[in-house]
């Protein structure tokens, strides 16, 4: 199975918390990562059930 990368830029965000709708997802184990600067600051795993 061939993994897609799906990416997104933000602009400037009036808060301190970001939300990501996973609704669309389908079910399966999705990794996260969070970059700053072209280097990993936070990488989490989520299931989708």
């Amino acid at each position: 199975m061939k993994k897609k990368k799906y990416e997104g830029k933000l602009q400037v965000v009036p808060s301190d918390n970001i939300y990501i709708n996973v609704n669309n997802l389908k079910k399966g184990v999705y990794t996260l990562k969070i970059i700053n600067k072209n280097k990993v600051i936070k990488k989490t795993k989520f299931k989708k059930n």
